[in-house]
């Protein structure tokens, strides 16, 4: 399952610090706008101690981590849907990701520039949220003249795609972003919906950028009323941290990166648990799926043929294989569960898939 995070914001909030600090790779942080032009993907392994002390117990030639990719983009300007700093090309680049992270700047400093000259945090917010929804209102406007010559046809799947169609339009001009419609939607009209790709149907999380104190009360309230996930990272702090190992960081006093953090709400708004599979000395791997999925779904994840083949599997929860100290142990202790294709994962499931 690949996974991708879209970085937005306005120019100079610190998207290119983040993405840095996330990937260690060298990006353009200079303090201008748009020094970012084409975004910046960079792959980040998910930290998950359950699959090292799995790793532990199985001594596996490889340990493979579940990953998330992040993609950054330059930075968004007012009238960004109508192309203002390039802002289509760099719209685009956000339609195939699976959640945004909207870096929002709080902090104060003379010697990096802010792109409307004050800090404003929640009016930056409605700025970025209106460009998404701008866009929207485009993508949507370009479908509904697409099927208008279908509507003297009279089918009836089209009138009723035409009739949902603008009354999301609707809620668009009243500022209302697209997820919160599509939550008392049938599974058809989803599907209609979904097929758009539009930005405001996906998850997001405001990643505020400053030190604690300088998230105002007020813009917490905010963040509440529209129901956001948000999580307040000194993201300078953060890639200083990250340039130095555990031991430094220890040595000094820094305490450890809160990047983590931010990749297991990554994982949290996109509804994600996590499943590993142990295959004898080779190898130990995480798996990320969609809450709610059965064992069938993760078995095609591990290959495809097993979806086909699936017999039955065998299902442990982590902690007690690593109680018991190995496979072999916990089936002759009788610990490991026997079950059918429509099992639901848990989080935290090692499976094996018989075929």
């Amino acid at each position: 399952m690949s996974l991708s995070i879209g970085i937005l914001g306005l120019p100079n909030v610190g998207k290119s610090t983040l993405f840095q600090a996330l990937t260690k790779k060298k990006v353009d942080i200079s303090n201008y706008p748009f020094c970012t032009i084409e975004p910046n993907i960079g792959v980040v392994e998910v930290p998950d101690k359950r699959l090292e002390e799995l790793a532990k117990i199985s001594k596996p030639k490889k340990v493979i981590p579940a990953v998330i990719k992040f993609v950054d983009v330059a930075g968004l300007v007012k009238g960004a849907y109508k192309g203002e700093g390039l802002g289509n090309q760099f719209l685009a680049h956000l339609r195939e990701c699976d959640a945004l992270l909207h870096v929002v700047r709080c902090f104060q400093s003379e010697n990096i520039a802010h792109v409307d000259g004050e800090v404003n945090p929640e009016r930056d917010i409605e700025v970025i949220e209106n460009e998404l929804i701008f866009k929207d209102l485009e993508t949507i406007e370009k479908r509904l003249k697409k099927i208008e010559k279908d509507l003297k046809q009279q089918k009836k799947e089209i009138q009723e795609e035409f009739q949902l169609l603008n009354s999301l339009k609707e809620k668009l001009h009243q500022r209302h972003p697209a997820y919160l419609f599509l939550a008392d939607l049938g599974s058809k009209e989803k599907q209609i919906i979904e097929n758009l790709f539009l930005l405001t149907i996906k998850p997001q999380i405001c990643l505020l950028n400053c030190k604690e104190p300088e998230v105002s009360e007020n813009l917490k309230k905010k963040l509440e009323e529209k129901k956001k996930d948000w999580i307040q990272l000194d993201l300078r702090e953060e890639l200083d941290k990250s340039e130095l190992t555990s031991k430094e960081r220890e040595e000094l006093g820094l305490g450890e990166l809160r990047l983590d953090q931010l990749i297991k709400k990554c994982y949290k708004v996109l509804n994600l648990i996590t499943f590993f599979t142990i295959v004898g000395i080779e190898e130990a791997r995480a798996w990320p799926i969609e809450n709610g999925s059965a064992i069938l779904e993760g078995a095609e994840m591990i290959h495809s043929d097993f979806k086909e083949k699936f017999v039955r599997a065998e299902v442990i929860n982590w902690q007690k294989l690593v109680e018991v100290g190995s496979w072999k142990k916990a089936q002759e202790l009788g610990v490991l569960k026997t079950v059918g294709k429509d099992y639901i994962l848990e989080d935290g499931d090692v499976i094996q898939i018989k075929i």
